[in-house]
């Protein structure tokens, strides 16, 4: 399995990178694309021209070695052409030839050997037909024996010199290779010279053996005539191809004294048609005189290969040179090529790099910060943020960009003012309505509660209380929109109160307060500064449970001691709420979003976000372990406090005998004097002790809810009268008697109080 994962790992990077190299994203990417392309076009181009350049250089160099080649046959063909005619004059009768034979053998056998070493190579233009042409010299050694025992015929020796001679002229190695017009009729004159040497060479052995016998035998003057035309082809040719130099030095090498000479013996043999010569040549001096020709014709030769030679070098040369141009000619080419791409990257990718980060810093630091600054308390209008400038060395569409981002900027900060402004204005306004609001509700509860002191009629003082709970309610919301712009209560109590009372307290501000369970709450303080807070939190959250719970199921209230700190758990047994919606509602109460911008219907959760940062609780929502939510209020130490002396002014509530029982507050209201005059509603309830049972679980484990125990009165304080029955009363008729035992009490207090 990781095997074959990690082969497509191997697979898909290549894959990926080639992606990237086809479909760039970036400028940088489209650069570099942009760079390699231009380089390989550039490599394809300078790759082909390079090919020629190195095919005329390796042509060059070819050239040269077959020039090197070709002298080295010509010097064998040269001293085959002495042994040749040496050869003839002594089978024409000639014994002093002898005596110089054996050291034109010897040189015949050094040219040959220098020969077969050059054309080993088989690199060498032209070497495998040198070679070839090499085989038709194998019989040399056994000639040259048949000469020196006297069984050689003179006219087939002859000729079988003059083959191999003939098979190496034919050759011509290096003129297929030869490009230059001037290179190969310099080869071209090379062969021609060595044709015409080749003939006079042959005139000058045959005529050697004439002129030894003293007569043409039969057929010889048709053969001498032949080599006689053969030998001015040749020497027209060469007129024809070789340069002015060489013709000239060839022309001045057939004017000399011997060769003028050697031209009358010719013309003497030329004139004996019939046989014997007309006027008698001595063969040593034919020879001689022949030779001097022939030797002067090799020096032309080797002139005209030393032309060759240098030609062929100055072409190498010219060739390695422009080679070695091309590429440094390549070299720059892609070094300009790539500083070109290096120095638009700078150019371009590092001030759009800059601007990038300007940007950034502007949306993630600048911004903010100045928005902040619209927003602290008191502060004036704050300084507009860094100008945003181009990068050095940019061109002028990046100062152009810059200098729109800079727009941008100032226009952000600008509307970042007004909207701060308008921000500053509409919280303003909403404090300004909230406290207006809570005075006139403030007000309303004042009046609220004069008329319930003065009415005995029990209908109507229901329907006050009734209309006190709305009102107390009507003040939570003004008391909600002061909250939510960072303005205080002004409600607060003077001494510690317990979570029981604050609970009730929280109670008395939600409309469907029936619905609520007191379950186990652990006895605890608050102090007495966050007592209206707390209790205005435990109403915003008790009333979204309520909201959002069936309304034949209860919403039940925890309140546990966790050392030094204390949790309370508003816990709701609704449809409940996604993931999503949970984490969300878990940020409006961390404070994370602004209620300005955010629907109505979570106003709630942002109150309770706002009064939690003040107080410093935690507060959690999490997915209760049955179904719908659990609210979770983690109370610091710091707002708890021991219990008090002296009890605040407040009409007492009876604890439950059990901690663990449950509680139910029939609703009885009643003004609770705090420092500052103001009245706090509370609802009170005499207590109801339900007998607990026992827990009991499945066998799975799970919790089973306790049935609903039977419910025992607790005997109110003072005892009943004698004649008045015990019988089970209605929460309607214990609010009716506990008003008109508050509204007795009340009056006997102010007749108390203005007796003299």
């Amino acid at each position: 399995m990781n095997a074959r994962h990690q082969s497509a790992s191997g697979i898909g990077a290549p894959a990926e990178l080639f992606k990237r190299l086809i479909t760039p994203r970036t400028i940088r990417h489209r650069l570099t694309q942009i760079l390699l392309v231009s380089l390989a076009l550039v490599l394809a181009l300078l790759g082909v021209t390079m090919v020629g350049q190195f095919a005329d250089y390796s042509a060059a160099s070819n050239t040269q070695k077959a020039v090197s080649l070709a002298l080295t046959v010509q010097d064998v063909a040269h001293e085959l052409q002495r042994e040749r005619g040496l050869t003839n004059g002594m089978l024409g009768g000639e014994s002093r030839y002898a005596a110089t034979m054996g050291p034109q053998r010897e040189a015949t056998d050094k040219a040959l050997g220098t020969l077969n070493n050059a054309v080993a190579d088989d690199s060498t233009p032209g070497a495998p037909a040198v070679r070839a042409a090499l085989d038709r010299l194998n019989l040399l050694v056994t000639t040259r024996q048949n000469v020196d025992a006297g069984r050689a015929d003179k006219a087939a020796t002859f000729q079988w010199y003059t083959a191999g001679i003939a098979a190496l002229n034919e050759v011509e190695p290096g003129l297929d290779q030869a490009r230059d017009s001037d290179l190969r009729r310099g080869l071209q004159a090379l062969g021609a010279l060595g044709a015409a040497k080749e003939a006079t060479a042959q005139e000058r052995g045959f005529l050697n053996g004439v002129f030894a016998a003293g007569r043409f035998g039969a057929g010889e003057y048709i053969r001498f005539t032949e080599i006689r035309a053969a030998k001015q082809v040749a020497l027209a040719a060469f007129q024809r191809d070789a340069g002015v130099a060489r013709r000239a030095q060839l022309d001045g090498s057939l004017k000399t004294e011997l060769a003028l000479k050697a031209a009358d013996s010719e013309t003497k043999a030329v004139a004996s048609a019939q046989g014997p010569i007309a006027e008698r040549v001595d063969p040593v001096e034919w020879w001689t005189q022949m030779t001097s020709v022939v030797d002067q014709m090799r020096e032309v030769q080797r002139a005209v290969g030393e032309d060759l030679r240098q030609r062929a070098a100055g072409l190498r040369d010219d060739a390695t040179g422009a080679l070695v141009v091309f590429l440094i000619l390549a070299v720059l080419a892609i070094c300009l090529e790539v500083a070109l791409v290096v120095g638009s990257l700078r150019s371009i990718v590092r001030p759009l790099a800059v601007l990038a980060a300007e940007a950034h810093d502007i949306a993630a630091r600048r911004l903010p910060d100045s928005v902040a600054s619209w927003h602290a308390p008191g502060a004036s209008t704050p300084a507009p943020p860094e100008p945003v400038r181009a990068p050095a060395r940019a061109g002028d569409e990046i100062a152009s960009v810059a200098h729109a981002l800079d727009r941008v900027q100032s226009t952000a900060f600008e509307l970042a003012g007004e909207q701060a402004l308008l921000r500053r204005n509409t919280t303003e306004s909403l404090a300004n309505l909230g406290r207006r609001n809570q005075n006139l509700v403030r007000r309303q509860l004042g009046f609220i509660s004069e008329f319930e002191r003065e009415e005995l009629d029990p209908a109507a003082l229901a329907n006050l209380f009734e209309l006190d709970h709305l009102a107390t309610r009507m003040r939570r919301n003004a008391e909600s929109l002061l909250v939510l712009v960072g303005e205080q209560s002004p409600r607060r109590w003077a001494e510690p109160l317990a979570i029981t009372d604050v609970i009730r307290a929280g109670l008395s501000e939600v409309e469907d307060y029936r619905r609520v369970a007191l379950r186990r709450v652990d006895t605890v303080h608050v102090t007495g500064a966050v007592v209206s807070e707390l209790a205005h939190m435990l109403a915003e959250l008790i009333e979204n449970a309520l909201a959002f719970s069936p309304p034949d199921l209860e919403v039940e209230i925890h309140g546990r001691r966790l050392g030094d700190q204390y949790m309370l758990a508003v816990v709701d047994h609704g449809v409940g709420m996604s993931r999503e919606q949970l984490a969300k509602a878990n940020a409006r109460l961390r404070g994370e979003e602004d209620f300005i911008v955010a629907p109505t219907r979570f106003l709630g959760h942002y109150v309770v976000g706002r009064l939690a940062e003040r107080l410093g609780i935690e507060v959690e929502l999490t997915v209760s372990p049955v179904s719908g939510i659990v609210g979770r209020l983690l109370l610091p130490a710091e707002i708890l406090a021991d219990k008090p002396v002296v009890a605040p002014a407040v009409v007492p509530a009876q604890a439950p005998a059990e901690p663990t029982g449950e509680i139910r507050w029939p609703v009885v209201e009643a003004d609770v004097p705090t420092t500052n005059g103001t009245a706090t509603a509370v609802l009170q309830r005499p207590p109801r002790v339900e007998t607990p049972e026992p827990s009991r679980t499945t066998r799975n484990g799970l919790v089973k809810r306790n049935p609903r125990n039977k419910t025992i009165e607790a005997r109110p304080n003072p005892p009943r009268p004698a004649h008045v029955a015990v019988e089970e009363r209605s929460p309607e008729e214990v609010r009716t008697m506990l008003t008109r035992f508050r509204s007795a009490h009340q009056r006997g207090t102010d007749e108390i109080e203005e007796s003299p």
